[in-house]
């Protein structure tokens, strides 16, 4: 700033060192105080950007504006008495906001709101006044970036049992700041949508039809971060192949596969089919021994196996395999017309 004065004026009245202290102050510009370091803060978070002054400024004409110092880009403005979000680059409206209520005691600190990875950078505040005008530069920098993970070894599951398929989301990024995540199944000609969390919400609806009320996710975990995937106690062969748990936050994405392989039978299932094969074992084994001890009988053989093997699959709870065993010899050994026992 140039400040203009009479040189006669200055012989007649040698200036003291007070008037020589504010000229240099007012020489020197407005002093605009900022942070004394870079800001570093997570992605998804709210940070204040400092810029204030230490003495009073008149209010009339008072104009604070923050640009982006790469591109001059407008994050903020304030000017005639008020904020001026219209005048905003349109990737800062309702991010950017000052301290509206600080502005008149000389802070003209802005709040940066839901904090992106493409908001690293360096931001200048400037500061208009009647008296004068200066700047502070602030620098946003290691934005942390948005971290995803799920399981690092494949699944296997078992038909008809639950199956959980993890994924989950770094905890410095709060809920009401992810914006979107889906579970897709990927290993198809095109992606199926399994699950949807949109806006705050789980959108079952959304579901493709063969996933249709057997998802669900664990709502209780999602404030932690975690997103995992439950299908529920209706697990088909089908089933198996390739989940991706897509995450959008903070104008950024990042996923995690899981992959679900072995559809077996469960453990009740492999029991019941054992069982099954003793109890068929058992009868035909009994049969082949009557069959060794007697092969001149012929035909009656025949029938004495398809006849006890259809009574041993009807047995009621009293007989015991001892007895059924010797209804076959003494049917064995009766004439061969047919005797129905």
């Amino acid at each position: 700033m140039i400040v203009l004065f009479n040189l006669a004026f200055w012989k007649m009245h040698p200036p003291n060192c007070v008037s020589m202290s504010v000229l240099l102050m007012i020489a020197d510009g407005l002093i605009v105080h900022g942070p004394s370091g870079p800001v570093i803060a997570p992605l998804g978070s709210s940070v204040v950007l400092l810029c204030y002054v230490d003495e009073l400024l008149l209010m009339e004409d008072l104009e604070v504006e923050w640009r982006r110092t790469d591109s001059e880009a407008l994050v903020h403005l304030y000017q005639d008495g008020e904020s001026r979000p219209e005048a905003q680059q349109q990737d800062y409206h309702d991010r950017a906001n000052f301290f509206t209520d600080q502005i008149q005691h000389g802070n003209f600190s802005l709040r940066l709101d839901n904090l992106r990875a493409e908001d690293e950078g360096r931001y200048t505040c400037r500061v208009y006044s009647q008296q004068d005008s200066g700047e502070t530069v602030v620098q946003i920098k290691d934005v942390v970036r948005l971290l995803v993970s799920g399981s690092d070894k494949s699944i296997s599951a078992s038909v008809g049992e639950d199956v959980t398929l993890s994924c989950s989301v770094d905890s410095h990024i709060k809920p009401e700041h992810i914006e979107e995540v889906s579970w897709k199944k990927t290993d198809e000609d095109e992606d199926v949508l399994v699950l949807l969390y949109q806006n705050n919400e789980t959108l079952p609806d959304s579901s493709d039809e063969q996933y249709r009320d057997r998802v669900e996710f664990f709502t209780a975990e999602i404030p932690k971060g975690n997103f995992s995937l439950r299908l529920k106690s209706s697990v088909r062969t089908e089933d198996k192949g390739v989940y991706m748990c897509l995450v959008f936050a903070g104008g950024l994405s990042a996923n995690a596969t899981v992959v679900l392989e072995r559809l077996g039978f469960s453990i009740s299932h492999t029991m019941v089919s054992i069982l099954c094969i003793t109890a068929s074992g058992s009868a035909l084994l009994l049969c082949f021994i009557i069959y060794c001890t007697s092969q001149n009988k012929g035909m009656h053989f025949f029938h004495c196996i398809c006849l006890h093997l259809f009574n041993f699959n009807n047995l009621n709870q009293t007989e015991s395999h001892e007895q059924w065993s010797h209804k076959v010899h003494r049917h064995y050994n009766k004439t061969t017309d047919y005797v129905t026992i």
